[in-house]
């Protein structure tokens, strides 16, 4: 019998929406500040998966220049009805302070892989929008109210409205449908029908370490929705030695053979508190017992790191090569962008045929116009490498190797030039928003040629290593410590995980150019411990 390895969805792959579609299965993610908008991932057994498409790839669809850390796409909703593909996402503007921006969206697609619609704009009074097809033929969006008031219950309840698919809008009165429970922080509410009742699936706890799935059932849409006697149906909360923490925000889909699985959130601390990955998305096989609520398969309510696996025929997809040369068109499906499309006013795979090239624009706080391009960090040791030509002509000119977790938290190994060496390489970093330079001097390389660069993870430990042309690796500075490269490390709360990727900065504002050759992502462990 083949086994599901969680989590299915590795590295930074939030607030899991799954779906079936005929034999092939979805499961879309929140994406945040980073762009194209919501992964998809595929798969036909739901335990090989693949990236398949990020839907939201277009200023018009999703336009979050300015928009701050862990602000952006927040829990999508991929839903299919009728030969056509339902996808809601949220574009968070702000959620500092007691308010939240939070603008609701639908875009639409006949084929998975698009070509995806325009959006229709939906509402902004809550985050987490879901949509519901009833078996009536009507449609219904829920969401979480956001109540700013002093002294209320901020997660003010999931309320419900009609959509009217023939006008492109809510219609009817807004309805408060359910208030949560003890657990609190109730959001991410998915509905679904089964033997004759609604159920209705949330998140409660909040998405850390309390985190939990709630269940709540009623005999008619509007309510009353009666919980789950035996809530929550799924959390890791007060049990530190399982591998699979921060359980929850939950979604179900059947398989043809008619068996259910849940997908949920979770995430894998470092270092037992940590979690520099971010959260990750997981399987749990579920069942309806006689009473009619839904139970885990192997009981209890704590998530497995390895399930049974459906009974369908295995489906493996081509491993991603550990190496890009930058030879094709477009950038792969593993490249994200901050905030913003690639262009080629910054980045272009064409200027020279065989190299990425950026041109440096803000700085690394910036969140507008940054010249950066990344991909998750995946598992907890890597090594990361490319090889960069680059002539900066002043100390505002920068380029290189960077780890990357917000404006504020980041390792750069970076090319400069000071008035008195020439051109260097050193590392400078920045701590919830405190900016350092790690070296006592940074090192002398020659004014023009290739270097090679090189990041090596070894879970929260980081160690830079330069080589110029083909010359041995030599280790710049001493290991860093990257554990500020995670969502525990600051607060208020943020979402987003690790990522490792290329930039550059002009902060003279002439756009000096830097040349990448290539870029390998070796993961050096599989399932980690």
């Amino acid at each position: 019998m083949n086994t599901i390895v969680n989590p299915v969805l590795r590295g930074f792959n939030p607030d899991p929406s799954i779906v079936r579609a005929g034999d092939d299965y979805y499961i879309a993610t929140s994406t945040f500040e980073w762009f194209p908008g919501v992964q998809i991932h595929h798969s036909r057994d739901l335990v090989h998966w693949r990236l398949l498409k990020r839907p939201l790839d277009r200023i018009s669809q999703l336009n979050m220049q300015g928009n701050g850390d862990s602000d952006g796409v927040w829990a999508p909703c991929l839903t299919y009805d009728d030969g056509l593909f339902y996808l809601i996402y949220t574009d968070v503007k702000s959620h500092k302070g007691a308010f939240k921006d939070t603008h609701n969206y639908l875009v639409t697609a006949a084929d998975i892989e698009g070509p995806w619609s325009e959006p229709v704009y939906l509402n902004s009074s809550g985050f987490d929008p879901s949509l519901f097809h009833d078996d009536d033929g009507r449609k219904w969006l829920l969401n979480m109210r956001w109540d700013f008031r002093k002294e209320k219950n901020k997660f003010g309840g999931i309320v419900i409205q009609e959509y009217s698919q023939t006008e492109g809008r809510l219609i009817g009165p807004v309805t408060t449908i359910f208030e949560g429970t003890g657990i609190g922080f109730t959001e991410g509410p998915h509905l679904y029908k089964q033997n004759g009742y609604y159920y209705l699936i949330t998140a409660e706890g909040g998405t850390r370490y309390k985190h939990a799935v709630t269940v709540a059932r009623a005999a008619l849409l509007m309510g009353p929705y009666e919980i789950d006697p035996l809530n929550p149906m799924l959390t890791s909360s007060g049990n530190p030695a399982l591998l699979l923490q921060k359980a929850g925000h939950a979604s179900l889909v059947e398989t043809r053979t008619g068996e259910w699985y849940m997908a949920h959130l979770c995430a894998r601390p470092v270092d037992g508190f940590h979690c520099t990955l971010g959260r990750e998305t997981a399987l749990q096989k579920c069942y309806w017992d006689a009473e009619g609520w839904l139970r885990l398969e192997g009981g209890g309510n704590a998530p497995s790191a390895a399930v049974q696996a459906p009974q369908l025929p295995p489906h493996p997809f081509e491993p991603e090569p550990e190496r890009d040369d930058f030879d094709g068109p477009l950038l792969g499906n593993q490249w994200n962008t901050l905030r913003i499309p690639p262009d080629p006013d910054w980045l272009s795979l064409s200027e020279r045929q065989g190299f990425l090239r950026l041109k440096g624009r803000e700085s690394l706080s910036s969140c507008h116009r940054q010249s950066l391009v990344a991909r998750r960090q995946q598992v907890f040791n890597i090594e990361a490498e490319t090889v960069i030509e680059f002539e900066p002509e002043n100390f505002q000119q920068l380029a290189g190797l960077i780890l990357y977790y917000n404006t504020e938290d980041y390792v750069y190994l970076r090319i400069t030039h000071l008035e008195q060496q020439g051109r260097v390489i050193g590392i400078i970093q920045s701590v919830h928003g405190m900016y350092d330079e790690l070296l006592a001097a940074d090192l002398q390389i020659p004014d023009s040629g290739p270097v090679r660069l090189k990041a090596v993870v070894n879970r929260d430990r980081l160690q830079f290593y330069y080589a110029i042309e083909d010359s041995s690796w030599c280790p710049v500075g001493e290991e860093s410590h990257i554990l500020h490269l995670s969502d525990e490390a600051k607060e208020p709360l943020r979402f987003t995980g690790t990522f490792v990727g290329i930039c550059a900065q002009d902060l003279s504002g002439t756009r000096k150019h830097a040349d990448f050759d290539y870029f390998i992502y070796r993961e050096m462990e599989w399932i980690e411990a």
